[in-house]
């Protein structure tokens, strides 16, 4: 009997096929958020799930009688109780390896888009503003042969290194683990202390997974060491900076601007930084180009099939839960 599963959001025609060819497949038609109960009552007797742009709380987990298997359409697993899975014996997989070049692309957009005021030059022109050519128009910061602060050096921090060495930057990373010596060498990459970092960096770029020790790692004291025509960038997760003091720095210019894709209250933005000029904001579209969309689905797809095949996919979360499952 093919097992049945459930799929949170439109994934695409290529994702489906995957799945419909050995599975019954349920694909909710909307692309909005899903209220938890509506998906607990999805769950009811599904055996798989592919969890994209949803959240899985604890309580759904323990209603879903039926389930075994877990595909998260994404890297970052904050939207899910993975401890209740794992308490479940389901095992959770994510597409790790597929966003990382795709995110950092939009991460050094953002750098670029902040120091050369891309959002306030668009307006200017579109509002009818450029009259004349002027000498001190819309000023913005050099890139080339600045100082690049990675905060956080995994798969989208060394993609970054790999953009910055394009633009003869100096690059700097904190992170809890030292990256081979190859790797360094290779970027031209040097690690320093969380204080070194900020105070050293022109232009600092958040790479860490939210978790505990990270929530608000970016906070009073971290903005103020930062140089007053430093940039902070963040593609992460928005809860790793504190909103409120990232926008009391940039309102008294402690720095010079921001380039935000993600926030702690998604979609919520906090009012003050909506009203100012010196942030380029985005909403949370890391991956959002149809090539890497595709990626992360067929993967997800491939990761669902592996888990109910008893196949142990490459991205589990919590192998533990995979040993249990297969009696390991």
């Amino acid at each position: 009997m093919k097992p049945r599963i459930y799929i949170t959001r439109p994934v695409g025609r290529e994702a489906v096929e995957m799945l419909s060819a050995r599975c019954h497949v349920t694909c909710r038609e909307q692309d909005r958020p899903l209220p938890p109960a509506e998906l607990a009552e999805a769950l009811r007797d599904m055996e798989g799930l592919m969890l994209a742009g949803a959240r899985l709380p604890g309580e759904v987990v323990t209603q879903a009688s039926c389930l075994r298997a877990v595909s998260s359409v994404g890297v970052g697993y904050d939207n899910l109780d993975l401890a209740a899975c794992t308490a479940r014996h389901i095992p959770v997989t994510n597409t790790v390896g597929v966003v990382e070049e795709t995110t950092a692309d939009l991460a050094f957009a953002l750098l670029l888009g902040a120091a050369r005021r891309l959002p306030e030059c668009d307006r200017y022109v579109r509002e009818g503003h450029w009259r004349y050519w002027q000498w001190t128009l819309l000023w913005g910061a050099d890139v080339y042969g600045k100082t690049l602060g990675l905060y956080g050096f995994g798969n989208i921090g060394q993609a970054m290194a790999r953009r910055a060495r394009g633009f003869n930057m100096r690059v700097l990373y904190c992170s809890r683990r030292r990256a081979a010596d190859s790797v360094e060498q290779a970027l031209g990459a040097q690690r320093v202390d969380k204080d070194t970092l900020f105070a050293e960096s022109d232009f600092i770029s958040v790479h860490v997974a939210l978790n505990a020790e990270t929530r608000h790692s970016v906070g009073a004291a971290e903005l103020a060491r930062m140089k007053p025509s430093a940039y902070l960038i963040n593609t992460s997760r928005g809860a790793v900076v504190d909103e409120e003091w990232l926008a009391e720095a940039l309102q008294q210019h402690a720095i010079a601007g921001a380039g935000l894709d993600v926030f702690e209250q998604e979609p919520h933005v906090h009012p003050t930084l909506l009203a100012l000029p010196n942030v380029v904001l985005a909403p949370h579209v890391g991956s959002g180009t149809a090539e890497t969309r595709a990626r992360m689905a067929r993967v997800a797809a491939q990761n669902l099939l592996d888990l109910l095949d008893g196949r142990r996919p490459k991205t589990l979360l919590n192998p533990e839960a995979f040993r249990r499952q297969a009696g390991v």
